[in-house]
């Protein structure tokens, strides 16, 4: 249950609290951004089960690979792909912990 709530919670919950706190001007849009980056998930149709909880994404879906990570951290660097970078690695954050847990 501990799983399923953080890695659902930095899915879905974190978005809003990010939105609401860090970006007051644009915060529908910035939230909107944000819930969106599930989006890579995808990449999950490629694989065979397409979903499979004892299964790490990270490095082994395309769009969670070491490579597409390094990406993201790039699109941090420009200011018109910030949040972009943000919506994606928090993204990632949410997977890495899901990883996390399921070694324990």
């Amino acid at each position: 249950m501990l799983r399923f709530c953080l890695h659902y919670g930095i899915h879905f919950i974190a978005p809003l609290i990010i939105g609401m706190l860090f970006f007051k001007k644009n915060r529908g849009n910035v939230i909107l951004i944000l819930l969106s980056a599930i989006l890579i998930d995808i990449d999950h149709v490629l694989a065979t089960p397409i979903f499979d909880p004892n299964r790490c994404s990270i490095d082994f879906h395309p769009l969670h690979s070491y490579w597409a990570i390094g990406l993201y951290f790039s699109l941090l660097l420009f200011k018109k792909t910030r949040i972009f970078g943000i919506a994606l690695l928090l993204h990632i954050l949410a997977d890495l912990t899901d990883c996390y847990l399921i070694g324990l």
